[in-house]
């Protein structure tokens, strides 16, 4: 008489792993977004594409397909001298340009990515992106690991907020922070009414990224720049969130706080929510209503907001540190730009420009007692 077989008797077979690639921008990358940590599932085909139309480039997307679902998907563009081959993971101006990954991928599949990247380029650019990046670090253990010269530059520390562990400790926000807003507000309204109010979804399309380009041609940025670093204007990077915002999923989560005085937009914070994550991308005020500290009352709100929604941490990402360790930031992972090139003649010249790669980023800030911060 047969005995039947259990669970336990069965031996599970490694995962058969396919890499394929495709020209332009596989739809694919939605189901592999879904499949990614939170903190990377607004890497979808729409932000990819707005990226293509805001700043150009033709791209070429590699699927790596284990038991036959998308696990990775790395969307590239073609940059410099076309003999070259040389590619880049595009993005927005935004410091942080990865690829999704399902949490499932295992080495297996990243060794897959690095095999089929050979026979596509011969280096890739990935970034800015950050130390930490789920997405980054198992694609340059298997890099490494196949003989590829890894090249990497820093472009900046990032600031975090851990809002739940200041609040558990009774420190933020502040007593004495909430009274100077208090005090800020009061003479604020003297300009006019105030209305505090939240965009996001639907809000976009019905005039919202006008509201904050409004801000932004008010700003300093309009005043003593050329306005090409905007983010929302037509002169600025405005063309890519528009583009991107057509996507109903990155439009929930893209999310600003918006101050208007008699109506008119006078201030905003916009933000990316990724699950408890909250990326502050971008904020800006209209320089009349300066003395009132109108952007620092917004973004306080928008903070208090964030946690009741069950966001925990902010990432201010790079910039000036000063107003975020006023807040209470305190320096996260360092943003750099990697360069990854294959084994051969292209990573011997990889080795012999490692030098020029670094001194081409920026230099670590030094702390006053003259260790680096990153």
């Amino acid at each position: 008489m047969n005995k039947p077989m259990l669970l336990d008797d069965f031996v599970r077979l490694p995962a058969m792993t396919r890499a394929v690639a495709l020209d332009g921008l596989s739809g694919l990358l939605d189901l592999v977004a879904e499949a990614a940590p939170a903190t990377h599932r607004f890497l979808r085909y729409q932000w990819f594409a707005a990226a293509l139309q805001a700043y150009g480039g033709a791209a070429r997307t590699i699927v790596i397909e284990q038991d036959g679902n998308p696990v990775v998907a790395l969307p590239m563009v073609r940059f410099g001298p076309g003999p070259a081959r040389l590619a880049a993971v595009p993005g927005c101006y935004w410091p942080f340009r990865s690829f999704p990954a399902s949490s499932a991928a295992d080495a297996a599949a990243f060794g897959a990515l690095v095999d089929r990247l050979g026979g596509e380029v011969n280096a890739l650019r990935i970034g800015p992106v950050y130390d930490n990046d789920p997405s980054l670090q198992p694609l340059l253990i298997a890099a490494r690991a196949k003989g590829w010269v890894v090249l990497d530059r820093f472009v900046a520390d990032s600031y975090l907020l851990d809002m739940a562990a200041a609040q558990a400790e009774g420190t933020w926000p502040r007593n004495s922070t909430l009274r100077k807003n208090r005090f800020h507000e009061k003479h604020l309204g003297d300009h006019g009414a105030l209305d505090w109010r939240f965009l996001s979804g639907e809000d976009w399309a019905a005039g919202g990224f006008d509201a904050l380009a409004s801000v932004e041609e008010k700003s300093w940025i309009a005043a003593r720049t050329d306005g090409s670093d905007a983010k929302f204007t037509e002169t600025g990077h405005g063309a890519f969130w528009r583009a991107a915002a057509a996507d109903p999923a990155l439009a929930r989560m893209m999310w600003a706080a918006l101050l208007t005085v008699d109506g008119a937009p006078a201030a905003f914070s916009f933000d990316v929510n990724a699950g408890a994550l909250k990326y502050a991308i971008a904020n800006s005020y209209d320089p009349a209503f300066g003395k009132h500290s109108p952007g620092k009352l917004l973004y306080y709100r928008n903070l208090v907001r964030a946690l009741e929604d069950g966001i925990t941490t902010v990432d201010w990402g790079a910039g000036d540190s000063g107003y975020k360790r006023v807040i209470g930031a305190e320096q996260g992972p360092a943003i750099r730009d990697w360069l990854l090139v294959r084994p051969g003649l292209p990573a011997m010249l990889g080795r012999a420009l490692k030098s020029v790669w670094e001194r081409s980023g920026n230099a670590p800030v030094r702390t006053e007692a003259g260790a680096s911060e990153s």
